[in-house]
């Protein structure tokens, strides 16, 4: 079976062609007021929509484990003429240096992460790029949206249809895991809760789940937070 980041390379042109505005406009929105300068990382940035909001004031990076994806990236600032620099690298070990970011974006990208011992090492690997009282934006897929609360949380969705479908690794994520994960690996939650990809988020849509945290501005990396953190 193809790895997410040969899917995704498979998929590129196609995304591209879909994915021009940001999945979560109002929470980008409200993100680019309240961070007004300073360096973003965009990890798992895909085509690159959501530089957009933050095109004027930061220093921009993106991140992705596919190739073809931030090829798509690049065709994508040329179009908005956005300046980014942009790298391919793993989430569970991201090519960046200690504390080099004011701030990152995670849309939609840490659920494609296969097994509980690697989704935590991410989420320490987000703290270690972190400046000391850095912020980070994450979304997760949903596991209680009606699409999936009688499937297991790891699953594999499909991209198209029939004997082409090409088959992407889930971990379908609840709230409460979420924020305990996030706080296992130090971070300060600020907000958690329903993103508002259709409007305003109801009890029967809410597909994606939102966290808005900060890393502790005490706080030292330690290489052993991921061992620490993960669930016994």
């Amino acid at each position: 079976m193809a790895t997410n980041g040969e899917v995704f390379d498979s998929i590129a042109t196609t995304w591209y062609g879909i994915r021009h505005w940001p999945l979560l406009p109002n929470e980008m929105a409200e993100l680019a007021a309240r961070w007004t300068r300073g360096r973003l990382i965009n990890l798992g940035c895909g085509a690159g929509a959501d530089f957009l909001p933050f095109e004027q004031t930061m220093g921009l990076v993106g991140l992705d484990c596919s190739r073809g994806m931030l090829s798509q990236a690049s065709r994508h600032m040329k179009r908005h003429r956005l300046q980014a620099s942009l790298v391919q690298g793993d989430l569970v070990n991201l090519p960046l240096a200690d504390n080099s970011f004011d701030y990152a974006t995670g849309v939609a990208c840490y659920h494609h992460i296969r097994g509980v011992a690697a989704r935590t090492q991410a989420f320490a690997e987000l703290s270690r790029v972190l400046r000391p009282g850095g912020e980070a934006f994450i979304s997760v897929w949903n596991h209680d949206q009606p699409r999936f609360v009688d499937m297991p949380q790891d699953c594999l969705v499909p991209w198209g249809r029939g004997k082409n479908a090409l088959l992407r690794y889930y971990y379908l994520y609840t709230t409460d895991e979420l924020g305990t994960t996030l706080t296992g690996c130090g971070f300060e939650i600020l907000q958690l809760g329903a993103g508002t990809q259709r409007g305003q988020a109801t009890v029967e849509d809410r597909r994606n789940i939102c966290a808005l945290v900060r890393k502790p501005a005490s706080a030292a990396w330690s290489a052993n937070r991921a061992e620490l953190a993960e669930p016994g």
